[in-house]
C-alpha cells in the first residue's frame, strides 16, 4: 500500500470516501497519543472529502485535519502498531 511521491518520500494511497472509522498509528506520539480513529469526515457541496476529525484512542483529544496528511508514511502508518 506504499508508494513513493516525487520527493521521494513514502506516501499511502488512500481513497478519502473509506476513511471514516479507519485506525491509525502516529509514528511520532506525542502526549502518549499514538492510536488514532478517523471520527468523522467533512465535505464540500458536491460530497468531496477535504478534511477529517482524528480522535485519540487514550485521551479522546479530538483534531480536525486535512485528510492528506494521513498520505505521509512518515508520520502515519495504517491500523494500530
Amino acid at each position: 500500500m506504499n508508494g513513493t511521491a516525487p520527493g521521494g518520500t513514502a506516501k499511502h494511497r488512500l481513497n478519502p470516501d473509506k476513511l471514516l472509522l479507519s485506525k491509525w498509528t502516529a509514528v511520532h506520539p506525542h502526549n502518549r497519543e499514538k492510536h488514532f480513529l478517523v471520527s468523522e469526515l467533512f465535505c464540500d457541496e458536491q460530497g468531496q472529502v477535504l478534511q477529517i476529525e482524528l480522535q485519540a484512542v487514550l485521551s479522546q483529544r479530538c483534531q480536525r485535519l486535512d485528510w492528506r496528511v494521513l498520505e505521509d508514511a512518515m508520520n502515519w502508518r495504517m491500523g494500530w502498531k
